[in-house]
This record gives C-alpha cells, structure tokens and sequence, in this order.
C-alpha cells in the first residue's frame, strides 16, 4: 500500500498538525504501507525558512524513517491577506509539479486541510496517479478564518466554500479530528465517507515518570511555587490575553507563576502586553524543540489551554489536551462542547473556565492552588482516560484496518 502525504506543515516544524501527521504515518508504516511525504521547506511558525534548507528549490529528505520531498513555498512575517494567499498558493504549484514528477506511483493522497488550498493539489494528483483522495479536515475551513476575522471578503469565503464542497464531493475518504467535525461535513455529505481520525498523545515521548525538577530549578521555580502553564503556538484562535489577565489579577500570591512557551502572530502583542501590565509574575519562553517538551511538561503544576469564545470551536479538540494528560497535568480548560464534555466531564482531568473571561481562570487557579490535592488526582484521571480512549497505535490500527478493507 503506497500512500502520498499532503501537508504544508512536517516537522522539524513544531505543531500540532506536524506531530500529529508524523505519528499516524510513522504507525502506517511500520504496518507495511510505503509512506512519502510532500511538505513545503520548514518555516513554521517563524516564516522564515529554517537554516539548512535556504535557497532550495526542491530536496528529497529522511525525516527519522518516512521519505520526504521538500519544496519551495513563498514565506512572509506580513500578515496581510495577499501575502497569505501567495504563502499558500506558491505550495500548491511546488507540491503539484513534486507530487506528479517526483513520487512514483500512489495507492492513497492524504492531503491535510487547512490549507484548504492544499486540496487542489491533492485532487489533480490522485487524478493522474489514478489514486484514491483522503481529505483530512484538522479545521473547518474557510468557516474559522471567517469566524476570526481572518478573512472578510466576501467573495474569496465564497470561492473557497465552493472549493471546500468540491473537495468534500471528490473525496474517497473524508477524515476528520473531532467528532463535531465529522458531524458538520456528515451533514452535508454522505456520512459513509466521513471517518473521525482520532488524535492522541505519543505515550513513548511523553512518559509521566520523567521529572521536570531540574526545569523548575533552572527558572528559578521553588517546590511550593504553582506553575501555570501554556505551551504552544501563540496565534489568533487561543484568546491568550485571558491568562495575562488572569496574571495580572492573582500578582499578590508570590507561589502563582505563569509561563507561555512558544511562538506565533501574536508573540508580539503579547509580549506588550505584559510589560504594559508590568507582570513579574509571568515569563515568555521562546518555542521548544518536541524533545524537550516532556520535561518542560513535567515542570508544570497545571496547563491552560483556552480558545476563543466562538461557537465553531465548540467542535474543537486542542492538541495539547492529549499531552498534558499524557504527562499527568491538571488540565484549565477555557473551551467549551465537545473537548469539555470529554476531558472535563467525562474524563475529570481538571477544572474548566469559560473562555475569555479571566475572572473564571482565576476562580480555577485559586481553587487548585487551596486544593493542592487535586492536581494528583485531576493529572492521574486525565492519564487514565486518554490511555483508554485515544491510544495512537490503537487508533492507527483502526485506520490501517479501514484502508485495506476498501
């Protein structure tokens, strides 16, 4: 079994679709399936190409066991709209002429949307590779850009719902991360071809024994202080001034510290933000190699991980949910519907605050910080509970065992 890999995003590149992508296919393949992956020259989330694959146009790779096919993307730190559009459209005609010219014959293209641009380049490959089309849906595209206020031109979000029905038709396989997902294209496609492609926590990486004592240590962190942490791409969708707000309310107990790790469009503002804020209380941490996660995870005595209070991401499931369970955190969890229902309701991996309000946040903080119990028990139930139902070799058992029977 030959199965093409579409992304724009693959690691070394840091993220969630980068992990997540490189974890399935890794399982894929030592099922027996011959992977290649086309991916654009890492740039994310600095927008910047990466040292080492400057200047190329194309280069055939080895990332740990899977081939890689690399090629050249146009890359901006400009946020407008226009230069979005050339970032991901540039990748659509490398990736096309790659993905033709350049990978042999192909059983499956499984192309990961967004980019939903991404899905025009799937579709003529597997047309002329004669290759059945996976489209995998991480996010509801372009209906979260509008949302955000990504994109407000009326008539580009109506070529791209024409492209995203249109994807959605000619798919031999809609794969989507979440349930609430899978239900919205299942409404208005044939359920039969809509497949809920679970997400889950890489339990060989991030193992809970690992100690994050010699982090806290090094941060200056003592063992009676409560550490907040997020970790993770610092963009538009997270609604991260929350957890400054909620810094700024609770500065007068010297054992609260909060730490964002990571990069993103909104670094800047955030960074601004603090200082406007005058916040000692909370410390920036540039982006971390994937290696270096689990001990930095460690060091935590809860995560946050919020989202915008909008009702598309209701069907939302934040990555980093599965990790931090993984790694035994006590999870505050500023999302509602499907991921609360789960972690929170079902799962009792910790408290849950009502997204963008920094009053709730620290309602929560402060209920763990005079229940320090209940970080043990919040963290074992959340490792137990994703244990149970997101098992990665499980899953990816599960999906191997759907493509051979077709």
């Amino acid at each position: 079994m030959k199965i093409l890999v579409l992304t724009q995003y693959f690691p070394p590149e840091v993220g969630a679709p980068q992990s997540r992508l490189y974890e399935l296919m890794s399982r894929l393949k030592k099922k027996g399936a011959d992977i290649t992956v086309i991916t654009a020259m890492p740039n994310y989330p600095q927008m910047a190409i990466h040292d080492g694959y400057k200047g190329r146009l194309v280069m055939r790779d080895n990332f740990k066991e899977l081939t890689v096919i690399r090629s050249w993307l146009f890359v901006s730190r400009n946020s407008t709209l226009f230069a979005r559009m050339l970032n991901y459209f540039s990748f659509v005609l490398t990736s096309m002429f790659t993905g033709l010219f350049m990978s042999g014959k192909q059983d499956y293209v499984f192309c990961e949307s967004p980019p939903l641009f991404l899905g025009i380049s799937a579709y003529v490959i597997s047309k002329f590779k004669r290759a059945r089309l996976i489209f995998n849906v991480s996010d509801l595209w372009p209906e979260s850009a509008e949302k955000l206020g990504l994109v407000t031109n009326k008539a580009a979000l109506t070529m791209a719902t024409w492209l995203e029905e249109f994807l959605y038709r000619r798919s031999w396989l809609i794969t989507t991360q979440t349930g609430g997902i899978r239900d919205n294209i299942s409404n208005r496609i044939s359920g039969e071809k809509v497949y809920w492609l679970k997400n889950g926590a890489n339990n060989t990486l991030f193992d809970p024994s690992i100690s994050g004592d010699a982090w806290r240590l090094k941060q200056g962190y003592n063992e009676n202080d409560m550490v907040i942490m997020y970790a993770g791409i610092l963009g538009h969708a997270q609604g991260l001034e929350v957890i400054l707000r909620a810094a700024k309310e609770l500065r007068a107990n010297d054992a609260i510290k909060f730490v964002m790790i990571g990069s993103g469009p909104e670094r800047k503002m955030l960074v601004a933000l603090k200082e406007e804020m005058n916040l000692d209380n909370l410390t920036f941490i540039p982006a971390q190699p994937k290696e270096a996660m689990p001990e930095i995870l460690a060091a935590a005595n809860a995560v946050v991980i919020p989202l915008k209070n909008i009702d598309l991401f209701k069907g939302a499931i934040p990555s980093k949910l599965f990790e931090s369970a993984q790694m035994c955190k006590a999870i505050l969890l500023g999302v509602l519907g499907e991921a609360k229902e789960m972690f929170i309701d079902d799962g009792k991996a910790g408290l849950a605050f009502e997204p963008e309000n920094h009053l709730s946040l620290v309602t929560t903080i402060n209920l763990l910080f005079e229940n320090r119990r209940l970080e043990r028990e919040y963290g074992d139930n959340g490792f137990n509970y994703v244990n149970a139902q997101f098992n990665l070799d499980m899953i990816a058992s599960h999906f191997w065992e759907r493509l051979k029977d077709s």
